[in-house]
């Protein structure tokens, strides 16, 4: 049963006066509620015509716009419950008729209608809207035929995106092993309806997201489709009209893997067909454009083949031709053998002699040498008398060196002991060193120790200044193993 829209005016309300002036009054809040049940009663149920005007998307997922014609306005609301069920998305400008109930705001004292569906008041609208969405995505270059790329000759396995229990994944299906059967592979949808767009968006990225050498899956391995189909049968511009969204087209545009558009019939268009790689005409007509007749190649092939055949014998005759007027014109093979082995014998004699000849002279011209060498012995004994002659000479001017120079070293060490500071000890001087044998050598550093030692030819005496001043302490100090070389004499 079709509950039919309601129409009619918003009566006035009436309020009785009380006849107690006592009586406390209503709050405003009060008042707005009861305003609010007296309207959603009346008019829990309408159907309004009217153009959407100031759309505007909340972040919480509701959508507020007006609704307007040539007199009025009327604010309406879509919670986010409802706004993803909506057959088109609300666009300004686009006609529409929305189903709902009339409700209160009571934040602001208004009335606006809480939309539950939304459809467009007309084929008119829808292709209004149809053509200003095609110029926006044509204006982004979606549908530059750059962009398109090349199906493949022969693909091994075809991606499907429809529903699985309609006629059109059979058709396909059917036509491919007809024509050349290969691997398909079905990614379930909606074909129309709510949530349809967002389906097949979905099952295009998810054909792309498969790697090059497939998807591991506890059953197998899914290979990557080389080439994907988007199918459904006709109907109307409302049922096609999920295939006009934005979500599919660019979805379709974005695809890497080439993409044939087959939705409707032949007379059908949607946007997915400018942003697809290839249109066909009808499910049918993608499969047979998704690949060759098998037997016309075979066909083809043999023709190839056969053509193949008969250049290959044409060219095989001409060069068997060319090769016995050859062959005519060549020398004998036996003849022309039988004079290179002559040339060989003749050559081969000719270095036998050379080698021989040339031993011969090689051994009279030893012999001739040999008669010219002296004897090894007498050449030994010749260079040892002259090696002794050189010897004698030799001995005697390094025997006169040696005496030179050890005389000359005789008389440096007398001069060294003469001037060694030993020798000035021995003639009553002494030599005063620190404890650590540093010399001291002026009176005023002698004050700064303590204790000092006084070197004499025949021992060293250590003098400390313990007893106070001008009273010194003398005592012996055992003789060291080696003396300090340096210091100055006092």
């Amino acid at each position: 049963m079709t509950t039919k829209p309601l129409f009619v005016d918003t009566p006035f309300l009436q309020i009785e006066p009380t006849t107690n002036e006592q009586e406390a009054p209503l709050s405003v809040t009060e008042l707005s509620l009861s305003l609010k049940a007296c309207v959603e009663e009346k008019y829990s149920f309408v159907r309004v015509k009217g153009e959407i005007s100031g759309l505007k998307k909340a972040s919480s997922g509701h959508i507020y716009f007006s609704l307007k014609d040539e007199e009025s306005v009327l604010d309406s609301v879509c919670w986010r419950t409802n706004a993803s069920r909506l057959g088109i998305m609300p666009q300004d400008g686009l006609e529409v008729v929305c189903t709902g109930k009339i409700t209160t705001y009571t934040g602001r004292s208004k009335y606006q209608l809480i939309v539950e569906t939304l459809q467009a008041a007309g084929v008119g609208a829808l292709l209004k809207l149809l053509e200003e969405r095609r110029l926006k995505l044509q204006a982004e270059g979606l549908f530059d035929p750059g962009r398109k790329k090349k199906i493949p000759f022969l693909p091994q396995t075809i991606g499907v995106i429809t529903s699985p229990s309609g006629a059109v994944i059979r058709d396909i299906i059917h036509r491919l092993q007809e024509r050349f059967p290969c691997h398909v592979l079905l990614w379930p949808s909606l074909m129309q309806g709510d949530g349809c767009a967002e389906q097949v968006a979905q099952a295009i990225k998810g054909f792309n997201a498969i790697e090059e050498n497939g998807l591991m899956t506890p059953d197998g391995i899914i290979p990557r489709p080389d080439v994907i189909i988007v199918a459904r049968g006709g109907g109307s511009l409302e049922d096609l009209w999920p295939f006009n969204e934005e979500i599919v087209v660019r979805a379709a545009a974005n695809s890497q893997i080439p993409l044939i558009s087959a939705v409707g019939h032949e007379t059908d268009t949607t946007l997915i067909d400018y942003a697809a790689d290839l249109r066909a005409p009808t499910p049918t007509g993608a499969a047979e454009k998704a690949v060759p007749v098998r037997n016309d190649l075979r066909l083809t092939l043999s023709g190839y083949e056969t053509r193949l055949k008969t250049v290959l014998y044409r060219l095989i005759n001409e060069h068997d031709n060319i090769l016995t007027a050859l062959s005519r014109s060549l020398p004998s093979l036996k003849q022309n053998i039988e004079e290179k082995f002559q040339k060989i014998d003749d050559k081969t004699e000719r270095l036998n002699n050379a080698v021989k000849t040339f031993i011969i002279n090689k051994t009279n011209g030893l012999n001739i040498i040999a008669l010219k060498l002296t004897k090894p012995d007498f050449l030994v004994e010749q260079a040892k008398n002259k090696l002794f002659q050189q010897i004698y000479p030799l001995a005697s001017l390094i025997k006169s060196s040696i005496l030179q120079k050890e005389t000359q070293l005789q008389t440096a060490a007398r001069l060294l002991d003469g001037f060694s500071y030993e020798r000035i000890l021995e003639r009553g001087f002494a030599l005063v060193l620190t404890t650590d044998g540093k010399p001291v050598e002026k009176a005023r550093e002698a004050a700064l120790y303590q204790e000092l030692d006084i070197k004499f030819s025949d021992d060293v005496l250590r003098v400390s200044s313990k007893g106070g001043k001008g009273k010194n302490i003398i005592q012996k100090k055992p003789k060291k193993t080696e003396d300090n070389k340096q210091g100055r004499l006092l």
